[in-house]
């Protein structure tokens, strides 16, 4: 432990905290910018500054450790001048459009300018170049870059991706790919993870409303919405609502009051995912296991585009283990357009899907060619959560206050299982209840049907599950212990593909996220700094499927009728046209190989 004097107020520390986390244990803030908790810490702003007795330079508090004896001054007449200084140098080179920008009032520069009372630029000088690039999923402006490198760190050493770094030096230092290269042109997985660590509007989601504003206006179009489960677990946030507060009933009333002509949920997708990638497993397993022939196994899951465009770039002879299976909001797309649209009476081609997602990847996946039957596709836009908040609040709604409202029939019934897709661990939790009870005829053998040891935010979780006393047309899989795999985050996944790649892998089925935590903590979620916001989000989805009284994927009565009267049998070939893809072997710099 150390003494040291803050304010003038004597405490004790303990060794190693820098002097912004002394601080803040003692209840003081000290205002900072490229500081990221947990996640980055570069010193570049320098807004941070304290005065330390006994040194003649003012130090970044965020870098600077504590010493015993330290006398700090967090807000001395000097610290606040050299703080509005560094501020207008900051503001000198960065454009004054704040009304135009989707960050307006949730920009942490334009924030730190009112914490720290500037209310002018005095400073003016040569700007940056400044470079406008939208890809599917992220649009980057750089005259809005600060230089803080927060994407950096979040890119390159969590999810060691590796599609940005800082390019240049001095003043035409700039964030960018390789060479200044488009996004799109690289092996950018587009998880939007940077879009969620940026200060300013430099790095966020491109622009989903503008297309779906149109289609509700067009009498032609008959638009259908889906809401992904993730998106309920954080959408209160945006309206002031406690983190991890489920608003499951208020986000289908405000889809309904937004003028969307049919209000699904992706949870049934979900439901239906299970079906038939629980049946493609089996299916891998019997051919190994009864067959005597060789099967891609591990096989892994197929619902994370971020993940599936990391692993064509990154593992492009690993493709076979994918499951075949489209991502849940894909195959609801598929099932609109094919099952909804006979039902009623519908042409295909004026139908339009919008998906709202916790994922700014979904947007580069609904414009694949592999995404779309019979020309048409899937999906026609996707809305993050950030989006759709923006829309609710756009169009004058009080979400708050909204009353508890229901999905529409007959793509909106869904089970508890289907509700843990936004949380790391939930979909293998998932596919594990339907699996073993259709191979043994009983209940999952965890209580409360959760899979304990792959529950949490760990990066790699692993279990094992023997297969015993099973019904008869499984007698192969009697006495099989089945490993299983889970991991969320890019970084994470290779690892995992490691193994498969050299043959070491001792799993038969892994599920991967692409963002750390799962979908709670999607590259399209509101911005937080709440102590524990994954797991309060992952919480709440807990919650939702708890209170259901259908949690097994296989009882959704509504899906089991779908089967019934259009689909026919799991992985049947109907169900392969519609809800089953393939995938794209990719280099690093996204040319096809």
């Amino acid at each position: 432990m150390m003494n040291i004097t803050i304010n003038g107020k004597p405490m004790e520390v303990r060794e190693g905290l820098t002097i912004m986390e002394a601080a803040k244990e003692a209840g003081i803030k000290i205002p900072s910018l490229c500081q990221y908790k947990d996640i980055h810490k570069y010193g570049s702003c320098r807004i941070c500054v304290v005065e330390v007795e006994g040194m003649k330079n003012l130090q970044a508090s965020c870098m600077a450790k504590v010493r015993d004896g330290m006398v700090i001054k967090t807000n001395s007449p000097k610290v606040r001048a050299a703080r509005k200084v560094l501020y207008e140098l900051l503001l000198s080179n960065h454009p004054k459009d704040c009304l135009n920008c989707q960050r307006n009032q949730n920009c942490e520069l334009q924030q730190l300018g009112y914490e720290l009372g500037v209310t002018e630029s005095r400073l003016e000088g040569e700007m940056a170049k400044s470079k406008i690039d939208i890809s599917p999923s992220i649009t980057r402006d750089t005259s809005k870059c600060i230089l803080c490198r927060r994407c950096v760190t979040v890119c390159n050493q969590i999810q060691h991706v590796g599609a940005i770094q800082a390019q240049n030096r001095g003043f035409e230092t700039m964030i960018s790919p390789a060479m200044g290269l488009p996004l799109n042109s690289t092996a950018c997985a587009m998880c939007g993870q940077c879009t969620v660590v940026c200060p300013t509007g430099a790095l966020q989601e491109t622009d989903g409303l503008t297309p779906v504003w149109r289609a509700i206006a067009d009498p032609k179009k008959r638009v259908v919405v889906q809401v992904a489960p993730a998106v309920r677990a954080a959408l209160g946030e945006e309206f002031g609502m406690e983190c991890g507060t489920p608003v499951t009933g208020k986000m289908a009333s405000a889809l309904h009051e937004l003028g969307f002509d049919d209000v699904f949920d992706t949870l049934f997708s979900a439901d239906l995912t299970i079906i038939e990638e629980g049946t493609e497993l089996l299916g891998r397993l019997n051919t190994v296991l009864k067959e005597g022939k060789e099967a891609a196994l591990p096989m892994i899951t197929s619902c994370s585009p971020g993940w599936i465009k990391h692993i064509e770039h990154r593992f492009p002879e690993e493709l076979d283990h994918l499951s075949s299976c489209k991502s849940p909001h894909t195959m609801m797309g598929a099932v609109v357009k094919s099952f909804y649209a006979e039902k009623i009476g519908k042409d295909p081609e004026d139908m339009f899907v919008v998906s709202v997602m916790p994922c700014t990847a979904k947007k580069y996946e609904i414009q694949r060619p592999e995404m779309q039957v019979d020309g048409h596709p899937d999906v026609d836009a996707v809305l993050t959560t950030r989006e759709l908040a923006r829309m609710i609040k756009s169009a004058g709604i009080d979400f708050v206050n909204l009353p508890e409202g229901e999905f529409d029939a007959p793509l909106g019934l869904s089970t508890g299982a289907a509700d843990i897709f936004g949380v790391t661990g939930g979909v293998m939790e998932a596919a594990l209840r339907t699996v073993y009870e259709l191979v043994t005829g009983r209940e999952l053998p965890f209580e409360g049907l959760h899979v304990t040891p792959i529950v949490g935010m760990e990066q790699i979780k692993t279990a094992s599950l023997v297969i015993e006393n099973v019904l008869p047309a499984f007698s192969h899989l009697e006495g099989v212990t089945v490993n299983i795999a889970v991991t969320s985050g890019l970084e994470g996944a290779s690892i995992l593909m490691k193994e498969v790649a050299e043959g070491t892998s001792p799993y038969h089925f892994i599920e991967v996220m692409g963002c750390p935590g799962g979908c709670v903590n999607g590259g399209g979620q509101p911005r937080t700094y709440v102590e524990g916001y994954r797991e309060k989000r992952a919480k709440a989805l807990y919650s939702e499927d708890e209170r259901k009284t259908l949690r097994k994927s296989h009882e959704n009565p509504d899906l089991q009728k779908l089967y019934d009267e259009y689909l026919g049998e799991a992985n049947g070939h109907l169900a392969h046209k519609l809800l089953h893809t393939h995938y794209t072997k990719r280099g690093v710099y996204n040319e096809l190989i």
